[in-house]
């Protein structure tokens, strides 16, 4: 099947990231992924917007440069990183040809935002993603998303999210 993503110079994605497997191996990697992101963002500049880290996948909300479209290099290369080091899960031989190590999921899920209340509706599904795991009881109590930095700028009350119903998980964003 051929899948053919929306590429928007200067554009805001939200991005959906796992692990080949659901392996839960961000969270115990958490300094190397963070290393990763800083080395892809140097090589190739982004903005996040906003990030949660789970153990097995991640959520972020990205803005490109003006002029600039390419987020699928720019995952190439978070991934290689954030691979490189790390001892290699069982892969077939496709996996083998590529040079992958079964660390991610070969493909990643990305949707354009199209508008701020498109953009709202991201940045609360990122942070309120732990609660709808069960990691935690509230945004503010999960260390591993940009909820904090969120709250610094006055996008979020430091008590959002604590009775929210579940319905925030909405049916046109079965991400993960």
């Amino acid at each position: 099947m051929e899948y053919r993503r929306y590429y928007q110079p200067g554009g805001s994605y939200f991005f959906t990231v796992v692990t080949e497997h659901r392996q839960p191996l961000l969270i115990e990697h958490i300094d190397r992924l963070r290393a990763a992101f800083r080395y892809g963002m140097e090589r190739y500049p982004f903005v996040i917007e906003g990030i949660v880290i789970l153990p097995d996948h991640l959520h972020t909300l990205w803005r490109l440069p003006d002029g600039d479209d390419d987020f699928s290099i720019r995952w190439m290369v978070i991934k290689r990183k954030f691979s490189t080091g790390l001892g290699a899960g069982a892969v077939n031989a496709s996996k083998q040809k590529k040079r992958e190590k079964g660390i991610w999921q070969r493909r990643f899920w990305e949707h354009y935002i199209r508008d701020d209340e498109d953009w709202r509706c991201h940045l609360d599904y990122i942070h309120y993603n732990p609660v709808k795991h069960g990691y935690c009881l509230t945004p503010a109590d999960w260390p591993y998303s940009s909820f904090k930095r969120s709250v610094k700028q006055g996008l979020y009350e430091e008590d959002w999210g604590a009775s929210l119903l579940p319905a925030l998980s909405h049916a046109d964003m079965e991400l993960d």
